[in-house]
Parts: structure tokens; sequence; C-alpha cells
């Protein structure tokens, strides 16, 4: 065969491949001058749709689908003619004018048309990547004169919406096919209801079959409805023209879609491209059970028996039905509302109750939202249902019905309840505190109601946020009578809970310090524990002390007298108070500061109490901070005042030196700031630790004594260790301290220093030693000759020596 004949043959055959491609319809349009026949086929640009004729299940009707091109088995997304099948394979798909799909029969009639609202000149049918089938004309790639996404079927793709239009009244939902075989309209909607505010529901014809929390700025009440993941977003339009719901995909290269199937249950697909099949990632409802079971005010948890409860202060309205498992009559109030004095009882963890009969307020607090509620002697509960962007109060006018309760749910309602009931529930909870009687009435804690915190709060608003620590976030409030507060609130993912509550009630209640936070009184009810401090208005240490700008407002006097406070408020714990308390979490932290800069000593949940003689104790569970605890607490459980000391030791080299312990870096060694002061104490070095923004303000005494002091505080040996009485008086006196020993967690191994590195490092001539020696005799012999009558010379006398010493190494 020659040349010619073989590009003659390859001419022939790409002909036929492009005439072929052209009568198939492979491109992605429909043009009026090329309709769509069965058997031809239109294929997205990226080639991730496809449209054309199908038969489904067993039928051997036609109808015109849109399907995924790539998945092996044929998944159809969408149907147009769903009512009207062609009964052969005589189909064909135009478009003509002004813009209009017609699909018509082997007779050239019209068995299914779009309607269009306004016209295109030169209009074609394009199949676009995201599976819509859009009308269009041929120069104008925006505006669509008509498209598939508006008129759902059984699917709901990744920029499909579905919800209400308000002003037209329009409603767009999937809904389920008759059977596999059969795709026009079934029995199941699945949609968004608009309704007291923006819910997703499933219908069979107009009975409800389920009905989600709302639309909470995130997701539609937690993953027990739709799970917020990293496969796709959640969206929501929600203004005055319209109520939209859709999602969006965050990996464009995953598949996945939301249908309705004829059993009546919606469910999220992906597409497993390594099992080459498709996973059901979630479906509602759940095969549980719970949905519209209980009745009036009962509440349904799935993994309960039986499944249905009354809420608190409530009794079945017909007992001997209920106890025969029929729930459907619910239940009913003990005590009847007056409307006057009826307060609010909270339940958490719940799936809101139908909406019905309720209404919404936008842009309306919490606090707002209990005041709208007390007004109206109709209105039975309230809840604030926003996560995010604002805040949006709901009222319940009538029966609470379709309660469900469990972790998954995210939701707080608040219920009326009369005076009387009240009363009793927060006589119980409090109860919980204490471990006797005799301990309550010793105690005698003031309570605030929690419609009182959340007022002084702005409903915990996160302008009003000033902390959050293990325990959960603090807040900044003020009282009706202007004083301010600051509450404690115990979040439900926090490591401690009511037994590190009821620690810090019993240990700082009856506590009265200076230099202790005072506990003003607690907030308990339903799952909320807050306890309620004074406000202390300039934070915490740590605030100022490891921050760059914000310590050089701390001069040296502002210091020591910091240290001198915590100090005291150590000893008062230690041997003044009632009860031998140890703290076991002291950190800067947990130093507050009061508006002169005194400190105060605070979070008591982690302390024990001593009674009697009573010196230590060891524990099984090892609780506080890494960098602050005391070796043989962190290694071997056990704790003692000289635990407390080792902290307070950390505390005051960390305030000398603005450095924390913790995470101290240096260039010649890796030990922490432990170590490393103690290396500088070794060589008559120590004025190096200090942090320079004090360095003009320092009583250099006071400084070397502070540090010296902290390093027999941190001594690995616990016995070793002075008593905070001990620590008090060596502050405020100037006698002859011990040599301190090695500190707990100093680690001997160096990194190799190079002889001709820079002058940052320790000096190793014999001049650097004989500065090093002379700074310690000048020290003690000024010690011992001239005391306190030479201060100031010995200060001036040091800074000569210590700028010599820098100056020849």
């Amino acid at each position: 065969m020659g040349l010619q004949d073989k590009k003659d043959i390859f001419s022939f055959i790409m002909i036929n491949l492009l005439l072929t491609s052209i009568v198939s319809g492979s491109t992605d349009t429909i043009t009026s001058s090329i309709p769509l026949k069965d058997g031809d086929t239109i294929i997205s640009s990226r080639g991730l749709f496809e449209l054309g004729f199908f038969s489904p299940g067993n039928s051997k009707n036609r109808y015109i689908g849109i399907w995924y091109k790539n998945i092996p088995a044929k998944t159809v997304v969408w149907v147009a003619n769903r009512e009207t099948p062609v009964i052969d394979n005589s189909g064909m798909l135009k478009i003509t004018n002004p813009g209009v799909l017609t699909l018509t029969n082997d007779k050239n009639t019209i068995v299914w048309s779009s309607n269009v609202s306004k016209a295109a000149p030169n209009p074609i049918a394009q199949l676009l990547d995201s599976g819509n089938l859009v009308v269009r004309d041929k120069n104008d790639n925006i505006n669509f004169v008509w498209q598939s996404f508006d008129y759902p079927g059984d699917t709901l793709l990744p920029g499909m919406k579905m919800g209400k239009d308000l002003v037209t009244g329009r409603e767009s939902y999937i809904t389920s096919w008759k059977n596999d075989d059969d795709p026009s309209t079934g029995e199941y909607t699945f949609g968004c209801d608009v309704t007291g505010y923006p819910h997703q529901v499933i219908k069979k014809g107009q009975v409800l079959q389920y009905r989600s929390e709302p639309w909470n700025g995130i997701d539609f009440g937690g993953i027990s409805v739709l799970p917020q993941n990293a496969i796709y977003k959640f969206d929501m339009v929600f203004n005055e023209h319209e109520v939209l719901y859709t999602y969006k995909m965050f990996n464009s290269s995953m598949i996945s879609r939301l249908t309705m199937n004829h059993s009546g249950v919606a469910q999220r697909w992906v597409w497993a491209d390594q099992a080459k099949d498709w996973i059901v990632y979630f479906s509602i409802p759940a095969a549980d059970g719970c949905d519209l079971v209980c009745g009036a005010y009962g509440t349904c948890a799935i993994n309960s028996f039986p499944k249905c409860g009354c809420l608190d202060k409530f009794v079945p309205k017909y007992q001997n039905e209920w106890n025969g498992a029929n729930w459907s009559k619910g239940c009913v109030r003990k005590r009847p509302l007056n409307c006057k004095t009826d307060g609010f009882v909270k339940h958490a963890n719940i799936k809101l109750p139908d909406f019905q009969y309720s209404m919404f307020y936008k842009n309306v607090t919490l606090a707002q939202c209990e005041k709208l509620c007390l007004k109206n002697c109709s209105c039975v509960a309230y809840a604030n249902i926003l996560k995010t962007g604002g805040t949006g109060c709901m009222l319940w006018m009538g029966d609470l019905v379709d309660i469900q309760e469990g972790p998954s749910f995210s939701s707080v309602l608040y219920v009326r309840m009369a005076s009387s009931d009240l009363e009793e529930q927060v006589g119980n909870e409090t109860d919980q505190l204490y471990a006797n009687e005799s301990q309550k009435e010793d105690l005698e804690l003031p309570l605030f109601s929690l419609s009182e915190v959340v007022k002084a709060t702005h409903n915990f608003s996160l302008s009003d946020k000033i902390g959050e620590g293990g325990y959960g976030p603090v807040y900044k409030g003020v009282l009706q009578d202007g004083k301010e507060i600051a509450v404690k609130r115990l979040s439900k993912t926090s490591n401690q809970g009511l037994d590190e509550f009821k620690n810090e009630v019993i240990c700082i209640s009856k506590l009265q310090h200076r230099n202790l936070v005072r506990l003003l009184g607690c907030c308990i009810q339903g799952d909320e524990k807050m306890l309620i401090y004074e406000y202390m208005p300039n934070h915490s240490l740590d605030y100022f002390i490891f921050d760059e700008s914000r310590r050089k407002s701390l001069d040296w006097p502002s210091r020591f007298n910091i240290i001198n406070g915590i100090a005291r408020g150590l000893q008062y714990l230690h041997e003044d108070s009632r009860l031998r308390i140890i703290h076991r979490d002291l950190k800067a932290s947990n130093i507050l500061l009061d508006f002169d800069m005194n400190p105060k000593i605070s979070d008591f949940g982690m302390a024990r109490s001593f009674i009697g003689n009573e010196t230590q104790a060891n524990t099984m569970k090892v609780v506080g901070t890494y960098g602050y605890m005391s070796p043989e607490y962190a290694v071997d459980g056990i704790f003692s005042v000289k635990s407390d000391v080792f902290s307070f030791g950390v505390l005051v080299l960390e305030i000398v030196s603005g450095k924390k312990n913790r995470g101290f870096f240096h260039h010649d060694h890796h030990h922490n700031l432990l170590g490393h002061t103690w290396l500088l104490y070794q060589e008559g070095r120590l004025m190096e630790i200090v942090d320079p923004n004090i360095t003009d303000s320092c009583h250099l005494y006071e400084v070397l004594r502070s540090i010296e002091l902290a390093l027999l505080c941190v001594q690995r040996n616990p016995d070793d260790r002075p008593s905070m009485s001990t620590v008090v008086v060596t502050l405020s006196s100037e006698g002859e301290l011990p040599e301190a020993k090695q500190p707990g967690f100093f680690y001997t191994e160096h990194i190799p220093r190079d002889d001709k590195s820079s002058s940052t490092h320790a000096p190793s001539s014999t001049s650097a030693m004989t500065i090093t020696l002379v700074n310690g005799v000048v020290r003690y012999v000024f010690r011992k000759m001239f005391k306190n009558q030479m201060s100031f010379f010995l200060q001036v006398m040091y800074k000569f020596l210590y700028g010599m010493k820098l100056k020849r190494s």
C-alpha cells in the first residue's frame, strides 16, 4: 500500500469520525437547525454530564434525562418529561423561537415543553458541566431564558437550589420517583419550609414525615441532620424576597448528590472512585422512629427505652395510655402558669419544637427574647436559633410538639414554668454542690438567676468575653446596680466538670484575703453552671509580662508588689485559712490584677484542701500546667504545699525576666528558664536574667534577692524549699540567704560551644572569671558590712562591676 493510499484511508476515517460526532450531537448544545434524536446525546464541555434518551429500570418508555458521563452505572439526575414518556424511539428534542424546548413524538405531537418568560433571538440549549441544561441566546453566556436547575426532580446537585420565592410564592423541592421503573412524581418530597424559620421537611403528600431543626447560620441543627464536613458546604439565602438552600463542593473533583427516594428517605451520596460505587454518606430521617411520636411536651430520646418521656415538671396526660406505649396524647404541667411570676427552665441538647405556632424576631438578643415571651401570656417557650451572624428570637405560642433530645442536637430551649417549679428546681440543683446539709448551711453561697447573668453579659456576647481556660469562657458583666462582675461559664466541651465546679465553690467561698479573687456567688440552672467573681479590670499577669510592649508598663516596684502579693495570698492558703489549701495550678494566667495592679490568685478548680496535720497527698490524676509543676508532682503525683512553692518560684523568675519558663530559648544551651538562671547563679551573673525594661527602676538588692529566693523555691527536693511564711519574711528582710541547690527539671547536657562564637556566649577568659568572683565577693562583703545603710552604694558598685565585665568579655 502506497503512502498516498494510507493518507486517503486516514482522511476517510477522520471525516467519518467528524460526521459521526456531528450526527450524534456529541457537542454540548442543541440548536434550532440540529435537534436531538433518540440515540443521540450531547455532552458537557469537560465531559462530566450527558443528556439524551433513556429507559429507566425494566421500562420500555423513553425519557429525556441527564446523567453522569463517566460513572459506569447510569445515574440519572434529572428527567424532563417525568409525567409524559415517549412510548417508542421516535422522540426528538428541539429548540424553537423564542427559546422553547419541545419534545415531540413520531406524530410531531408535543409531549413536553419548557416554559419561558422572555425570548432569545438566537436560542440554543446547552448542557453545562454543573449538570444544568440551560436555554440562552448564543451571543449571551450569562442570562438564561430557562434552566433545568429551576425544576429539580429527585436529585439536588451542587449549585441547585430549593426553597421558596416569597414574591411569587413559587416553591422548589426534590420529589421522589414512583418507583425504579417510573420517574413520574412520587409520594415524597424533600424541601425547605419557611414556617416560623427555614427548616427542612419530608412530606408524604401533605402529611409531615420529618422536620429538621431551623437553619442556625451553619446548618440545620447539627450532625443528626446534615453534617458539616470537608466535602461540601451548605449555604442559605434568606431575605425578604426568597428563602433558598444550596450547597457546593469544596473539591470540584468530588462527586456528590442529594436524592429523595420512593421509600421516603432523603440520602446524601458520594461517589467512591476506587470502589467504583456510590456510598450513602447519611440518610434523612434515620431509622429511629422518633419523629412526631411523643405528643405535646413529650421528648423522644433515640437510645432510651421507652423512647418517650415528659419535659421536667410535666407528667403524662393519660398515664394508663402512656404506660401502654401510646404516647400520642403527650404530657401536661404539674402546676399551672399564672403569667405574672413565671420563669423559664433551660433545656439543652434538644431538637427545637415544631414551628407551626411560632413567631420569629430578627436581631433580638436572648435577654430581649425572654422579655418578649414574659409579656405575652400565650408564649410557652423561647430560643435563640442563630449560631452566627447575629441573634434570632423564636417564640412558641402553642403546645410544644416534636421535641427530641440527645448529644447530637445543639439547640437550647427555654420553657415557661410556674415560679414554684423554678424554686424547687434551683434548690435541687444547688444541693448537688454539697456533700452534706451542714456543709450547705456553712457555705451560704449567694445564687444568681440565669436571666440575671444573661442580662449582665448581653447574652454572653463575644464583645464581653475576656478570656477562656480549661473550665470554659469568662465574660465581663454589669449587674443592675452597676457592679462589675466576671462570669466563669462551664463549657460543655470542658475537661473540667461538676467535680471541679464543686471544688472551686467549696475551696474559695469562705476565703477572704486581699490577694485572693473574691467569689460573689454562682448560677446553676439546667446544665448551666457558672461562677460569679469580682471583676479584675487589668486582666491577668501573663497579659503583661509576656507581651513585648505591655510589660514596659510594669516597672520594678509594680513587679515586686505583685511578687509580695502572690506570696501573701499563698501563705494565707497554706497556713492561715481554716483549711490548708494547695492551689495546684499557680501560673501567670491565674494571677489577676485589680485596678491598682494588686495581684489576686484565681482559679481554684484544681485546688485540694487538707484538714489538721495533713501535709501532702498522692493522686493518680496529675492536673496543672507543665512548666509550673514541681518534679515530684509531675512525675509521681505527690503534691503538698511545697508544690505551690515551686510554682511560685517559677512565677518570680518569669516576673523578673519577662520570659516564660516553658519555651525559653538560649543560643548556648537548651535549658528552660530555671536551668538558664541556675547557670547564671553559679557564675555570679544573675543580672543577665533581669528584664531590660526594669533596669532603670529596679532596686538591685531586691531584684537579686528575689531571684535567689526563687531558686530556693524551685529546688529539686521539696524539703529544701522554704515555706510561704519564710518566703514572705525573706522578701521584706535582708538576712543572709542559704546557697541554693540544683533546681528541679534541670539537666546538665550542654550544646557544644564554638570558642570563636559571638559575644552573647558566656566569657571563658581569666578576666571574666575574675569579674565573676569579684561580683560574688562584693555582694557578700557589702551584705555583711553595710546591709541596708549601703544599699544605694551597693547598686552603683554592682552596676559598675557588671558593666566592666561586659566590656572586657
